[in-house]
């Protein structure tokens, strides 16, 4: 793997926006992710929360993979969850463990502040990315609601 890992700060506005592009072609959704891109101070502070943990892999300059988490802090004890969002790996570039090494390295910083596990959920449509959790993780199998607001 010819690839870096790097984890975006506030500082990164050009690198969450090349991010938010390879998305939107990876999954399929460009006008999710550039039809109405947010504005940098937006981006700013939401890089800038220590709960957002947001890892792209890069290809000398380009981003080629990335993943967005979130650390969850619980109430029964003194420890948190992570929840891995998005996940993907530009097509170019697949088949190279880099979603492995993404989420190992996830996996780190999950466990430097304080966690007891990270999880994802998976489209039962996406087999390869079935493989991929199932290669590192346990499966469960849950029900997920979305339940609208207001």
């Amino acid at each position: 793997m010819a690839t870096t890992l790097k984890q975006l700060t506030a500082a990164d506005l050009p690198l969450c926006r090349a991010l938010n592009t390879m998305f939107g072609v990876a999954f399929g959704e460009p006008d999710t992710y550039e039809r109405r891109p947010p504005p940098d101070d937006y981006l700013e502070r939401l890089l800038a929360k220590p709960q957002m943990l947001v890892l792209v892999a890069l290809d000398g300059a380009k981003v080629v993979g990335g993943l967005v988490a979130y650390e969850l802090e619980k109430l029964e004890q003194a420890r948190s969850e992570v929840y891995l969002y998005d996940l993907a790996v530009a097509e170019t570039h697949r088949r190279q463990g880099i979603a492995t090494a993404l989420i190992r390295a996830l996996g780190k910083l999950a466990k430097e502040r304080g966690a007891y596990v990270m999880f994802v959920q998976a489209d039962r449509t996406d087999p390869p990315a079935i493989r991929l959790y199932e290669s590192l993780g346990t499966r469960e199998d849950v029900h997920h609601f979305d339940i609208p607001v207001g």
